[in-house]
């Protein structure tokens, strides 16, 4: 898109500051930075002022350029912290970064991607996903011999019980199955239960004639679940599916039913008891369209009370964005694909709230005074983030700042564009009554200037000791910097205030000055956001 037009120039206070993708004046994101950018907040979609293709191009050249430079260490020590953590709310984006290291990266570094590929790759759909962005990459040709070995470890190093569990449930994913994998990297069995389960892999069917001499080995266990996911797969009655499910609960799940059970209160009953909180949280609009999950039922309360269990949350490392994703589908009835509807239960959106809320990282409250600031420009709701176009970056700010103001007592909320006004976010609001708030700011289209709230706590004297400001950074109206803005407050205030610049985009610029101390650029939706925060302004 074009540059727009506006009446007043921005003045230039610093050197480094640079024309962004809107016209106006930033700074430029170092490599490192927007490497995280890149894995938080993706590329689909683009931004107003960029397209989709060359913010990927621009990402990939930061990729390339950090590995030429020695970096590719430090990219896979970062990727690891971020995926074992679960801070990501998506695995695509480090599964892409992660395969230009194993293609471009020098010999260290790919060394690095191969020991550690079970701790990306934590079910087949990533694998085949990292897979594909290897293929994909042109430089380089075939499978080497350390590709090969740590794709030959992901599956002879799991437990029989769990591979043969993830290759029935996830068969073919990015276009991908188990056979093309072990054809490209010759997979041997070590042990006999992997004999056996390779061979259903390689053959697709069962040997019914297997004889055992020991029933209490791995082998006779990983026959008889095999067993059970083809009897599954071809019966009709529900009564036998059940049998099935009570059986080998945890192991046999949704995928393995047949399409034409997948509409029994029943079944999904069973399967509730012991679905995982990421499972569940994908199915509550099936659930609550077949009937199960109405108000008042015992299927529902125990939603509930999974979904508002602390250590359930935790362990199951539910990042936030996917929860927000998850109500904000749930609460408008029906999915973005297909033709399912539900009717949404007021308990189940409540208990979603809870959820967003358990999935941050808990921290102390810091006492100090904050302004809240959302950008309300019209580039903020032009597209979704991450990749969800159900979720816009406008909603995204106002639901990443509720987590500060439930937090902290003193913080005061506004939203600004080429003007300022006051945001009524309160502490006591669920999600779904903040996403209806920023849909409704959403209609003030406007220009964007960043420094409006410096601008105005300074007019108002309003004293604050830390302004968070959750933007694209396509900033290009007024006549005064951010930088400028923050500056003259410190100046006349006499208080030595910090800007957190909250991105929600990952383009190559930011509002804070990498030269200041007092300036954080960080990522909108990394899951601990509100420890690094605290840990910035104390």
């Amino acid at each position: 898109m074009s540059t727009p037009i506006f009446k007043e120039t921005m003045r230039k206070v610093n050197a480094t500051m640079t024309t962004n993708s809107a016209g106006g004046l930033s700074f430029s994101v170092s490599d490192k930075d927007r490497l995280v950018r890149l894995i938080f907040l993706g590329a689909e979609g683009g931004t107003y002022y960029i397209g989709e293709t060359k913010l990927t191009m621009e990402n990939a050249q930061v990729v390339v350029r950090l590995l030429t430079n020695g970096e590719g260490q430090w990219i896979v020590d970062t990727l690891i912290g971020i995926s074992t953590s679960g801070r990501a709310a998506k695995q695509n984006n480090l599964l892409f970064v992660l395969a230009m290291c194993a293609r471009i990266g020098d010999t260290e570094t790919r060394q690095k991607v191969y020991q550690n590929l079970d701790k990306f790759c934590r079910i087949p759909t990533h694998l085949f996903m990292f897979i594909g962005f290897v293929e994909a990459i042109p430089e380089g040709t075939g499978w080497g011999r350390g590709l090969r070995r740590a794709v030959c470890a992901w599956y002879t190093n799991k437990k029989p019980e769990n591979l043969a569990m993830l290759v029935t449930k996830y068969k073919n994913r990015e276009g991908w199955t188990h056979l093309d994998v072990f054809r490209l990297a010759h997979i041997k069995p070590t042990t006999p239960s992997k004999e056996l389960l390779f061979k259903y892999i390689v053959k697709g069917n069962l040997c019914e004639t297997t004889v055992f001499e020991d029933t209490t080995k791995d082998e006779y266990k990983t026959w008889l679940f095999l067993k059970a996911v083809e009897i599954l797969k071809k019966t009709d009655k529900e009564s036998s599916a059940i049998k099935l499910l009570k059986k080998f609960p945890g192991l046999l799940c949704r995928e393995h039913i047949p399409t034409g059970l997948l509409n029994s209160c029943a079944v999904w009953e069973v399967l509730l008891s012991t679905m995982p909180l990421t499972a569940m949280l994908r199915n509550l609009g099936k659930m609550s369209s077949i009937g199960l999950l109405v108000a008042g039922s015992a299927s529902t309360s125990l939603v509930c009370q999974k979904l508002t269990d602390v250590e359930a949350v935790k362990q199951a490392r539910i990042h936030p964005f996917n929860v927000l994703v998850a109500l904000k589908t749930y609460s408008q009835g029906q999915g973005d694909k297909g033709h399912l509807t539900w009717n949404p239960v007021p308990e189940i959106e409540e208990a979603l709230s809870s959820t967003y809320d358990l999935s941050f990282v808990n921290v102390e409250p810091t006492g100090k005074r904050y302004v809240l600031a959302m950008d309300i420009s019209g580039s903020m709701s032009w597209s979704g983030i991450n990749g969800s176009p159900m979720i816009t970056a406008q909603e995204g700010a106002a639901a990443m700042a509720m987590c500060t103001l439930r937090k902290e007592i003193n913080c005061t909320s506004v939203a600004f564009c080429t003007e300022l006004v006051p945001y009524p976010m309160k502490p006591d609001m669920s999600l779904k009554q903040l996403t209806h708030l920023a849909d409704e700011f959403s209609r003030r289209m406007g220009g964007t200037d960043c420094a409006q709230p410096m601008l105005w706590a300074l007019k108002k004297k309003v004293k604050a000791d830390v302004f968070v400001v959750y933007t694209d950074c396509e900033t290009w109206a007024g006549q005064t910097s951010p930088l400028e803005a923050l500056q003259m407050y410190r100046e006349e205030m006499g208080i030595p205030a910090k800007l957190i610049v909250c991105a929600m985009t990952s383009n190559g610029f930011t509002l804070a000055d990498p030269d200041d101390s007092g300036m954080l650029d960080m990522p909108g939706f990394d899951s601990a956001a509100p420890e690094i925060m605290r840990n910035f302004v104390m």
